[in-house]
This record gives structure tokens, sequence and C-alpha cells, in this order.
């Protein structure tokens, strides 16, 4: 959150919270309750408080989700969404453009709002009408790949980063697979995607569409933190579908057998079946567990197709 034109009550890097928002009914700063989220003063004059934030990734936004969790008698009466696509520098006052109209928001609700057109962004700002307190802000949409991504040069063609994104899995009872996507070591247990326990027959399973199609040449598997919930085997699936969300049963083929997994190691695989071009892959993890990282390492001339 790089600027906000006040926070007089909580401050604007809770809109970006990585955890949910909590509510603490005892618990007061010298400026008043304390509020888990980003709240402005009341405002006594006409006009409006915004936030600005600068995007993880720059990408194609295609929907935003505006939570007022435990904000009832002090959320704001609208609000309303601005982007820009500015990679070098801050925004100007020209560069902003309007993807969301001003919007009716509820007190301790969660609104998810879709915008009438994907646009390629680097910066939002947030506008809240008059003032008022909002818990959290996501936004949702699909990174870009970075410069030189497409080059042929070997890279995590599922990297988040890139523009990989988990886009199905089997079950997320304690966090997503896009956890295990994402850039860096694992931090702990919490920091991968974990599996509730399987009580019948059957396995869990991960779609990721990766950043572009490409040959994989390594795959890492790492359970590192994971020490007596890690998945007892894996095997890797891939499907070449450009342009295709989830790819249809008959197009998975093996890549990486069944192959039995060490908790809390990071796995490295070289010796893959050669498949070819592929768009997808899926990791399939027997019975249940967790997965702290996972890497497709390889190469790609050709972006992922969107069926958009």
């Amino acid at each position: 959150v790089l600027d906000a034109n006040d926070d007089f009550f909580a401050p604007k890097e809770n809109l970006i919270a990585d955890a949910d928002p909590v509510w603490d009914p005892h618990r007061y700063t010298d400026r008043g309750k304390w509020m888990d989220g980003w709240e402005t003063r009341r405002r006594r004059e006409p006009g409006h408080d915004w936030a600005v934030l600068q995007l993880g990734l720059i990408g194609i936004v295609h929907r935003v989700v505006v939570d007022t969790a435990f904000f009832t008698g002090n959320h704001p009466e609208s609000c309303s969404i601005d982007v820009a696509h500015f990679p070098r520098a801050v925004p100007g006052v020209a560069d902003w453009i309007e993807v969301v109209p001003r919007t009716p928001l509820q007190g301790d609700a969660r609104v998810e709002i879709p915008l009438a057109r994907p646009t390629l962004a680097t910066h939002l700002r947030l506008v809240i009408h008059p003032d008022g307190g909002v818990a959290r802000l996501r936004v949702m949409g699909d990174p870009t790949a970075p410069d030189g991504f497409l080059d042929g040069s070997r890279l995590d063609l599922a990297a988040l980063a890139s523009g990989a994104r988990a886009v199905d899995c089997s079950n997320r009872h304690y966090s997503s697979p896009n956890r295990m996507l994402v850039e860096g070591s694992p931090l702990g247990m919490w920091d991968g995607w974990e599996t509730r326990r399987r009580r019948g027959p059957g396995h869990d399973w991960a779609i990721i569409r990766l950043a572009g199609r490409g040959r994989v040449e390594r795959i890492e598997i790492d359970t590192t933190h994971f020490k007596g919930n890690a998945p007892g085997a894996a095997a890797v699936f891939a499907a070449d579908a450009p342009g295709v969300e989830i790819p249809p049963p008959e197009q998975w083929r093996p890549l990486l057998e069944q192959t039995a997994l060490t908790a809390d190691t990071p796995h490295r695989f070289d010796d893959l079946i050669d498949t070819g071009p592929i768009t997808h892959l899926r990791l399939d993890i027997h019975p249940d567990g967790g997965v702290a990282r996972f890497r497709a390492w390889g190469r790609s001339t050709e972006p992922w197709t969107s069926p958009d």
C-alpha cells in the first residue's frame, strides 16, 4: 500500500494482510476502537477517502473483493475502483482509469465485484464514499509473463509470479494450491498447499495452468515443514490444451510416474517422460497431505492462450 489520504483509526497496510480479519471487543488504542482493517476519520466536509496500492504482480485484473468484516456502524456507504498501468513510476492524476463505478457496500459483508472489462494494471486505487473502514481488499486476475519469459530460457513454468495458476483441486481445506507456486523458500507449514485427512479411497490432486506452453525438464516437489503430514507419494501428469482452463480427462498423460516422497524434504526429478509441449500439469498426492512448493522447470516460446 503506497499511500492513503487518511488512516487515522486503522492503518492502510491492513487492507492487504494475509490473514482473515479478526474482532477483539476489548482492544482500544489512544484514538479509539482497534479495528483490523483500514479506517479513516469521520469526514466533516464534502469529498471521499482513498488508498493507492501497487499490485504484487503486473497483470490483467478481472475482479476485486471488498470486505467490510466487523465494520458495522463505520463502513463506507459505497466504493469505486480505479486502475493504472504504469510499470516504472507512481501513476499521476491523469493515469487513472475507473474500472468499477460507485458500488453500494454493506457493513460486515464481503462483496465480489467483477470488472465489466478486464484491464491490465500495475496499480489500483480504492475510493470509499464518504469515509469509514474496509477490512480487506483482494484483487483477482491473471499475472502477465515477465520480460524475457518466452525467449526459450530455462524458467519455472509453474511460477505464480510468471502467470501460472492452480485452476482446480480436489481439496483446499487448510490452504490453496496456489500457495505452493509462490516465490522463495517455504516459511512454515502454513506456507504451502495442504488437504484434509482422507478417510476413504482415492487421492488428492491439483491442476496447474502453466505460465506458457513449453517443455518441462525438471519437476520439484518440496515437503519442507510437513513432517507428520507429508504425502506418501506423488505423480505428475501433463496435458497440452491451449485456451482450455481445465483439460478433459482423456488429455492427461504421465510425466512423472508415482514416486515415494519423504517428509520435510525437497525432491528433484529430472528423469521425466517426454510429453512434448504442454500447457497444464496435474500433481497427484497419495493419499493426502501437504506440499510446500511445486516447480516445473522448462522452456517456453509460446504464451498460454486464455479462453477469454
